[in-house]
């Protein structure tokens, strides 16, 4: 009797074992054929109007989110989350927020994760490389064999399977000759316009890298909409939920699958925690 009541314990644990991102389909997609919904600013929690999300980077990884931004400065020598100046809000070291990843990633062996780093103020790499490795997380991270092409990337079970299964960008001065992990974002990714308003939120063209081709290069489509207060651009709480519908972000998928002949890779998202982003992630990739 205790052997038979055994088997479907066995089975289910099997079962939840082949998935990948919480789903047995995706194990066999290439990371490049993913539609991640992105955590915009993930570090930066608070209704104030430099806070792009409600919710702890841990509670946002736990709702379903695999992409995070966050954006870095340089303050008295060390790497600070601070949104565009620490003097404007500062949410500690990226260390801490590199342990915060690392502790979720330990606990989640099925899960491939992607951070995307900002870089404004032209931060040593080598600096980036030495907070990886004193929060743990460099053993995770996924170095190429070489430039990849939009074929050329391996699926998500193979990076769960080699245990590099958190893939890193970073906006400008990565250097892979110094911290062969951090990959350089413009080298494999467009991004459209960034800090759109309403009526930018269905468009799909290139912004960055100026004059570059769609062709061979993966999609963020930034969707975190923005409202303008005397020439400044604020992110939208109140309109948010309509923001993260599946019909407001379906619209700029659709929009990106007319010009470029495939959808966004990244749907760039502000307050995550609002809408319906977990639905649309999983509508967009066909589960």
């Amino acid at each position: 009797m205790r052997a038979t009541n055994t088997l479907p314990v066995l089975a289910l644990a099997a079962s939840a074992a082949a998935d990948c991102n919480g789903q047995a389909a995706y194990c066999d997609k290439a990371y490049s054929k993913v539609t991640f919904a992105g955590s915009h600013n993930s570090a930066f929690v608070g209704i104030g109007p430099s806070d792009n999300q409600l919710t702890s980077v841990t509670a946002q990884l736990d709702q379903g989110i695999r992409f995070l931004t966050t954006q870095t400065h340089d303050k008295d020598g060390a790497i600070q989350m601070c949104h565009t100046s620490c003097d404007l809000l500062d949410a500690g070291t990226l260390q801490d927020y590199l342990g915060t990843v690392k502790t979720w990633v330990d606990g989640h062996p099925d899960d491939v994760v992607t951070l995307l780093i900002t870089n404004g103020d032209s931060i040593d790499i080598n600096k980036f490389g030495d907070a990886f490795k004193a929060a743990g997380l460099d053993s995770y991270a996924f170095t190429p064999s070489g430039t990849l092409g939009l074929d050329d990337w391996p699926t998500l079970g193979d990076l769960i399977s080699s245990g590099n299964r958190v893939v890193v960008f970073m906006d400008y001065h990565a250097d892979t000759s110094k911290v062969p992990y951090i990959l350089d974002e413009f080298t494999y990714y467009f991004e459209t316009p960034f800090d759109p308003l309403a009526d930018q939120l269905s468009g799909c063209n290139i912004d960055r890298p100026a004059g570059a081709s769609a062709d061979g290069r993966l999609i963020l489509a930034n969707h975190n909409r923005n409202y303008e207060v005397l020439g400044i651009s604020l992110p939208d709480l109140a309109h948010a939920s309509d923001t993260n519908s599946v019909d407001s972000i379906t619209a700029q998928t659709n929009t990106c699958n007319e010009q470029h002949g495939r959808i966004p890779n990244v749907v760039l998202l502000d307050y995550v925690v609002l809408g319906e982003v977990i639905n649309a992630q999983t509508q967009l990739n066909g589960a």
